[in-house]
């Protein structure tokens, strides 16, 4: 393959004009770009309400809810779920670079595009990597329409950092599993179909080689979902207890006590092996915080402008990060995965600090609940729409910086990500 060039723009930024652009050049496309762009951009004029690409549609929760289902289906029917996914499977066959201009056009017009991120980002992908073709002709339809929705089951609460040591097991009988044990931090446990989870199939075997990657239906019996309440009524996470569910005896993925390396693939998509456009969403962020700071008059203290100056630093490396996993990706170099740990630590990390930023930019009325009643139901990618209560209406601020604290736990705690980094990119001795 030919090497896509990389350009940054290294012109000098001052620290007196407060701001980020998005808009440089960062790549040199080919000449079918402007065309697939255009078609893009085309479809999504056609297709979104009107009024949306201006930022003049206010919606109810209710009109929210029914936008999201048109939409997947819309989606589903222009091949634009899982569009880098082969043509055999429901996708389009996109090259890398072609997915990557999809979805700078999706977030130009703040477009969802995905149906399930569960499904679309982690589970599906494994299935195609890791599964039979029946496993990929019974799930993969199902996904890309969004028929089904999925939740994570891996960490427990003496299996955390640890994951090899999870105590969920799950023997054969007959020809089903029976499932037994609990899982905690589980994401949309409340609302998901399936499970994709690792339980213990060998006991006798070392802890890294008794696992097994099982694709457990949740609509049953022996499971409870109890959902954790946080501070502002929020349920994101659930704990999940298994007391002898069922599931079919064909429902393990990629072979049995093969779990761990089948995780490690899916931990690899959640964790960033393919370039993402992440660093779009925190630069919109950080945009915010920087104009709350010049209506707050706080933009003129030099200690937090200095702060501000450093969290626009460390977003824009978010962005130069993600492209240069993007190179390795598209010139089929082996360094996106070895980096994958590090941009996670980095992107987590500076998530955290630009909200606890945002909250000294507030001052004492960051105290204060100021959030319309209306906003305590928002709809956050990778996790749905996030309900809180009635009596708790946290402003878009303070919800950002509560959840903010889940992002250096979840996908691998920052701690597991530096041993990561020290043991796989530095090779340091353990």
């Amino acid at each position: 393959m030919a090497f896509v060039n990389i350009n940054v723009d290294t012109a000098p930024v001052s620290p007196d004009t407060i701001r980020m652009s998005s808009t440089a050049q960062i790549l040199d496309y080919t000449d079918s770009e402007p065309e697939f762009r255009a078609e893009i951009r085309a479809w999504l004029e056609r297709n979104l309400p009107e009024g949306w690409l201006a930022g003049e549609l206010p919606m109810t929760p209710e009109e929210r809810e029914q936008f999201r289902l048109e939409w997947n289906e819309k989606l589903h029917q222009a091949g634009w779920i899982c569009a880098s996914w082969p043509k055999e499977y429901g996708g389009r066959g996109l090259t890398p670079l072609e997915n990557i201009i999809l979805t700078e056009e999706f977030a130009r017009a703040r477009a969802p595009m995905r149906a399930d991120w569960f499904g679309d980002t982690l589970v599906g992908p494994t299935i195609l990597r890791w599964g039979t073709e029946e496993q990929k002709q019974e799930f993969i339809p199902r996904i890309l329409r969004g028929e089904i929705t999925w939740c994570q089951g891996f960490s427990e609460p003496e299996a955390g950092s640890d994951l090899a040591s999870l105590r969920t097991t799950a023997r054969l009988d007959g020809d089903e599993w029976v499932i037994n044990g609990q899982k905690v931090w589980t994401t949309r446990a409340d609302e998901a179909d399936y499970i994709f989870m690792l339980a213990r199939t060998d006991r006798e075997a070392p802890k890294h080689r008794g696992l097994s990657y099982l694709l457990v239906p949740m609509h049953q019996p022996g499971i409870e979902v109890r959902p954790i309440e946080q501070m502002d009524g929020a349920a994101d996470f659930s704990e999940v207890f298994f007391t002898d569910a069922r599931a079919p005896g064909d429902c393990v993925l990629g072979g049995l006590n093969n779990g761990w390396k089948v995780a490690m693939t899916t931990l690899g998509f959640e964790r960033g092996v393919s370039a993402s456009m992440s660093h779009r969403r925190f630069e919109k962020e950080l945009d915010g915080i920087m104009a709350d700071a010049k209506e707050t008059g706080v933009a003129e203290d030099p200690l937090i402008r200095q702060r501000l100056v450093e969290q626009w630093i460390r977003v824009t490396l978010i962005r130069y990060g993600n492209m240069r996993i993007l190179f390795d990706v598209l010139n089929e170099t082996d360094q996106a995965k070895r980096l994958s740990a590090m941009t996670k630590l980095w992107w987590s990390e500076t998530h955290r600090a630009t909200m606890d930023l945002a909250m000294d930019v507030l001052g004492p009325e960051g105290q204060l609940l100021t959030g319309d009643v209306s906003e305590t139901e928002k709809w956050i990618p990778g996790i749905g729409l996030r309900r809180g209560r009635e009596d708790y209406p946290a402003s878009a601020r303070q919800r950002g910086f509560l959840f903010s604290r889940s992002d250096t736990i979840g996908g691998g705690t920052s701690e597991v990500q530096r041993n990561l980094i020290a043991q796989r990119v530095l090779n340091l001795p353990r």
